[in-house]
């Protein structure tokens, strides 16, 4: 999948916040014209995404701008949501090299 077939995907769908207020959902179901788009983001993330324990568990994430997406982990077949949460960046500083570095990214 494309960095521009991404963004169209993601701006595309509807995210609706979760209860806590921690982060955002989509649904499969509620765009179902973008379904096929849908499997393929699900297929990017766990392809090229890192993982990472949150709560005890590891998830595979993928960031795109300032959002972490990740889904459940079941079976592309059974995979109905994509989740995402704003990223907060705790340490950033500039290396030998002058190059910008971002560690210890949490949600």
């Amino acid at each position: 999948m494309t960095d521009e077939e991404i963004n169209t995907y993601i701006s595309k769908v509807f995210w609706r916040t979760s209860v806590d207020g921690s982060h955002q959902y989509t649904l499969s179901s509620w765009t179902p014209d973008l379904s096929e788009a849908f499997n393929k983001f699900v297929v990017h993330i766990r392809r090229h995404g890192y993982i990472e324990k949150f709560t005890g568990r590891e998830y595979t994430y993928f960031d795109v701008v300032d959002y972490q997406y990740w889904s459940m982990g079941a079976p592309l077949e059974e995979t109905i949501l994509i989740n995402r949460a704003k990223l907060k960046i705790k340490n950033v500083h500039k290396n030998d090299s002058d190059a910008v570095v971002i560690q210890n990214r949490e949600r």
